[in-house]
This record gives C-alpha cells, sequence and structure tokens, in this order.
C-alpha cells in the first residue's frame, strides 16, 4: 500500500511528523562533524548531513545551514574566521558525534570526550580519529531567498584520508573507511557496497568493475 501527502497535507500535519518526513526524503547522507573556533578560540563541533560535492577544479565543497534567526555558533565562526574542517564519522563514535548536537556551554570538545587534531598550521581542530578529514577556506556565501537557507562554499585545502580507503585512480572506498551514514535526524546506518561499475557508454553494456 502507498501512502500519498499532498503539499497542503504535509504543512497541516504535526510539525514534529512534518519535519521527521521531510528529513528523510533525499534518503541516506553523508555525515560529517563540521569543526569551527571562535574569534575568542574557543572550538566548536557539530554533525552535519547537508554536505555536498560542488567542483574538483577548484576543489569545492558547499554547506546548507538552517536561516541564521538564532546564533548558529558554526556559522557565525565560519564567517568570522574564514575556516573550517569536515570529519567524517566511524562507529566507533557516532554516539559522541550525534552527542555534540546538544546544546553545550563552552567546547563540544570538552563535553563529548572527542580529541581536537591540529595539522600543518591550520588554526581549526580536525577531530582525532576521523578517517578523513578536510581543511577548508570560506570562499561564498548565498542566503536563499526562498526559505533564508544560507549556503556555504568552502575551498578544500587541505585532505587527509587514511590510505587503506584511497584507490590508485583517486576514488574512495567508504566501506573500507567505515563510513557513516545518517537518515533524516537521528538514524545512522554504515553503508554495504552493492558494487562498482564501469563509465556508461551507450555502445556497451555496465560491467563491474
Amino acid at each position: 500500500m502507498i501512502k500519498h501527502f499532498t503539499k497542503d497535507e504535509i504543512l497541516e500535519s504535526d510539525s514534529f511528523f512534518r519535519r521527521n518526513l521531510i528529513n528523510c526524503l533525499s534518503g541516506y547522507k553523508s555525515l560529517n562533524l563540521i569543526g569551527t573556533k571562535s574569534s575568542e578560540g574557543i572550538s566548536n563541533l557539530t554533525p552535519f548531513s547537508q554536505v555536498f560535492h560542488i567542483g574538483a577544479t577548484p576543489p569545492l565543497v558547499g554547506i546548507l545551514f538552517r536561516p541564521h534567526t538564532v546564533k548558529r555558533d558554526t556559522l557565525e565562526n565560519i564567517l568570522e574566521t574564514g575556516y573550517f574542517t569536515m570529519n567524517q564519522v566511524t562507529p566507533s563514535f557516532y554516539k559522541e558525534a550525534h552527542w555534540t548536537s546538544a546544546r553545550w556551554e563552552g567546547s563540544e570538545f570538552l563535553h563529548t570526550g572527542l580529541e581536537e587534531l591540529y595539522l600543518d598550521d591550520f588554526s581549526v581542530p580536525y577531530v582525532k580519529g576521523s578517517p578523513l578529514q578536510l581543511g577548508c577556506q570560506l570562499v561564498e556565501t548565498q542566503t536563499l531567498k526562498v526559505n533564508q537557507t544560507v549556503f556555504v562554499i568552502g575551498s578544500i585545502e587541505h585532505i587527509y584520508v587514511e590510505e587503506k580507503g584511497l584507490r590508485t585512480d583517486g576514488s574512495l572506498d567508504l566501506n573500507v573507511l567505515e563510513s557513516v551514514t545518517v537518515s533524516g535526524l537521528d538514524e545512522y546506518h554504515v553503508g554495504m557496497k552493492l558494487a562498482r561499475l564501469s563509465y556508461a557508454k551507450p555502445d556497451r553494456e555496465v560491467e563491474e568493475i
């Protein structure tokens, strides 16, 4: 049986139900802990699933932030300092990663037990133990007219990845890295590889590689 919702029914539904439903519609999403530091030197850490590829030349990544109508430490730190890190999560610390979303006073690192890691004089902390870490610099921000969501574009200045997950062609084996994904707001998953397929061309069938 298929359940059908019209837009009007969605808007009239309970806000908690509506939030959960809409957040699940995009399916499995990448999970990254975004590390920042305030201009006063206080480190900040919070989980994000609205992260995506923008381009490879130059290497760019995008993040969507909820409307800047209340204090948002991560966004404000990026706007103030111009730097942030992205750190993928593994099963060994996904609960601590989720815990960083609580409304802590002071640094989430101190409260959750996750450790700060500083590399190559980058001013913002990475998460120790993350198998894939990006050091990024702010390039551009846009506030979307449709709902005041803030779109942040960062330049990827540094990449740190465990060698076991790096293939010779530059692609990453996220199964080997044990990257955790998220659906909705609070359900976590570990991906299971089906296959890697050949480049799609009209004159030949797709094959596993």
